[in-house]
């Protein structure tokens, strides 16, 4: 497989993509493997509604295995495993992964599994989620992964609204402290929901659970992975329509049911092969790390499909940034395994800061092999930016993408066009999405000035083909605030030299006494204090401006401040670096702010308890409640 024949400049390459789609993108195109060709590029036909590669037919597990197998990299690496958890180290070949995946689609075809079918996994970090992911892939099935760990009722309304005909899950995940097992989530949320498959298959982790034993449950038959594939035939790849999905992944609101998107296969194939060449770099053969979890759409992107797609080899890792042992766990396993490059989100990168400021452990290990550390998942904040890029002595690289878009749409392009980094700044936007900045009417901002982003319609190939049976919430969620345009939901601005500054969801721009403030730009001058690791102001209610910006604040490890001179001296900084229309004279010192799993603040939950509202819904993705349970009397107290 050879690279697509993108223009050799990140100008060109983003004026053809948005000029003539169908050249740009059928010339992509060719980096994938079709059992149909496809010869057009975008339907337009049923706007919001758009549709790649629409006549073309291929399998998506064949071209993350089969293909390499044939050009011969069969001994090469597809996976390594590295379990810090554990001590477990593995390494897939290309090879071995393919004898691995047809025997298990063998045993979800036994199953009745089949083209259109949904396969609920409920993984830890083990390869065999890959597996069960390529698998699904291979037989044309759905797949809906659903974070490890979820609590019952979360994976109940997921297997309610999928309709699954088989689950995927093992017998637990482990952490640093303890042990997570599955089974009584399982067979709680197998009770809790109407659409039960008639099968669960289960990887069993025995060394780990050695006294977990199969649930009854009514009407499910529970089976040992390694029974199931002894029994059943291996199975070859079923070529699959570019449109027809490849998964399901949900998102959770605080609110309401989470929003399944749906991603296709073709689209996805392509806009991911072409990411790994253009936005990231890397190139068969390359070992590449992206350190998040396979129930996430990064995990799914970047650790499962992208580096297959191109012929890398990429990093399955069970562990932490910290305490799996120490803040040197990334470094570790980036020397060790000789990885091109890290792609994480800024918040572990915090995690290792606050741990290690001066930033010892990076010299303990050998990472000249190593060309970026990319970053996503929230914004990365210019301290944390600034502190990575001094202690690495890399390019540090800002992504700003979503579940719903399944790759970035900003983002430095190392492996096309290479441009000059500004800190706070994902760079520019990615060839395909055409990106705008409205304001609240609608009306296109200049240049610096801060509003709505959107992405003019259509947009990208491997973005979300819709929600899962649910037009009408697509088009409301997304498609209906401004008109031809998707919603991000985030606000920011654009500047004359077309580089893109995301500060935060739109609902973090506060109100104070008329003024229109965002929470992010205060966030990122507070940060810039050399005592603070971590920070999240909101916006809470005041009865004379409106509202107000709070500041709380986690400090490095080791920094020890009078709370009323760092208050003091923040609320200069602030005054300095926005002007003293930010009103900004609160800021609390606190042990840790809550987050969701995949690292986000959770601010608006922070908002509402410091509001007042009785019966806060919290994120069925925070990673630790007592966090939160903390805080809540610093924030009641602000209200």
């Amino acid at each position: 497989m050879s690279n697509s024949p993108t223009p050799s400049t990140y100008a060109d390459a983003h004026r053809l993509s948005i000029t003539d789609p169908d050249v740009f993108w059928l010339d992509a195109a060719r980096g994938i493997d079709w059992t149909r060709q496809p010869t057009t590029a975008v339907d337009s036909s049923r706007p919001p509604f758009y549709r790649w590669f629409p006549d073309g037919e291929l399998n998506t597990s064949y071209n993350c295995i089969d293909r390499h197998i044939e050009a011969g990299r069969g001994d090469q690496a597809a996976y390594i495993y590295d379990s810090a958890v554990t001590g477990v180290k593995e390494t897939i070949t290309y090879s071995q992964l393919l004898d691995q995946v047809e025997a298990f689609a063998g045993a979800l075809r036994a199953e009745g599994v089949g083209r259109g079918d949904r396969v609920v996994i409920y993984m830890p970090m083990i390869p065999r989620a890959a597996v069960a992911m390529l698998a699904c892939a291979r037989l044309g099935a759905i797949h809906s992964v659903v974070f490890g760990g979820f609590a019952a009722p979360e994976l109940a309304i997921r297997i309610d609204d999928a309709r699954p005909k088989v689950i995927v899950t093992a017998t637990g995940g482990i952490e640093p402290t303890r042990r997570i097992p599955y089974f009584p989530m399982v067979a709680k949320a197998l009770r809790l929901s109407y659409a039960s498959p008639s099968a669960v298959i289960v990887a069993s982790r025995a060394e780990h659970f050695p006294d977990e034993v199969f649930p009854e449950t009514p009407g499910v038959t529970w089976t040992d992975w390694d029974d199931a594939v002894a029994v059943a035939e291996p199975a070859g790849p079923v070529a699959v329509a570019a449109n027809d999905p490849l998964y399901i992944l949900y998102t959770s609101g605080t609110t309401g049911m989470p929003k399944g998107v749906v991603r296709d296969n073709g689209g996805h194939a392509v806009a991911l092969a072409w990411s790994m060449w253009n936005v990231y770099g890397v190139r068969p053969g390359d070992v590449w790390w992206s350190a998040s979890d396979v129930g996430w759409v990064v995990g799914h992107s970047y650790i499962v499909y992208a580096p297959l797609l191109v012929g890398a080899t990429s990093i399955i890792y069970e562990g932490k940034p910290v305490g799996t042992p120490d803040a040197g766990a990334f470094w570790r396993v980036i020397s060790e395994h000789k990885a091109v490059a890290l792609f994480t989100a800024p918040t572990a990168v915090r995690a290792v800061r606050k741990e290690d400021p001066e930033g010892l452990e990076i010299g303990k290990y050998d990472l000249s092999g190593m060309h970026t550390l990319f970053c996503a998942g929230e914004r990365l904040d210019p301290e944390t930016y600034q502190w990575a890029t001094d202690k690495l002595g890399k390019p540090v690289v800002d992504n700003w993408w979503q579940t719903e878009t399944g790759w970035p749409i900003a983002s430095n392009l190392r492996g096309l066009d290479p441009m000059t980094i500004k800190a706070g700044s994902p760079t520019v936007a990615v060839p395909g999405y055409d990106l705008r900045v409205l304001d609240g009417e609608g009306n296109e901002l200049a240049a610096g000035e801060e509003g709505n982003l959107v992405i003019k319609l259509p947009m990208a190939p491997g973005t979300l083909l819709g929600l899962w049976e649910d037009d009408e919430r697509f088009v409301s969620s997304y498609m209906s605030v401004f008109d031809g345009y998707y919603s991000t939901g985030d606000g920011g601005f654009i500047d004359s030299d077309g580089y893109v500054y995301v500060m935060g969801r739109t609902d973090d721009v506060i109100n104070v006494a008329g003024h229109r403030l965002s929470t992010g730009s205060m966030e990122a001058v507070i940060a810039k204090h050399p005592a603070v690791a971590e920070v999240a102001v909101i916006g809470v209610r005041d009865e004379l401006k409106g509202q107000r910006p709070v500041g709380y604040v986690v400090l490095k490890a080791g920094e020890v401040r009078d709370p009323e001179q760092l208050r003091s001296e923040l609320v200069t900084m602030v005054r300095e670096d926005i002007g003293a229309v930010a009103t900004f004279r609160d800021c609390t010192v606190v042990q840790g702010l809550p987050k969701t799993r995949s690292g986000k603040i959770l601010r608006k939950t922070m908002r509402q308890i410091a509001d007042g509202q009785e019966n806060v819904p919290v994120p069925s993705t925070i990673e630790d409640p007592q966090v939160l349970e903390d805080l809540a009397p610093f924030l009641r107290q602000q209200g």
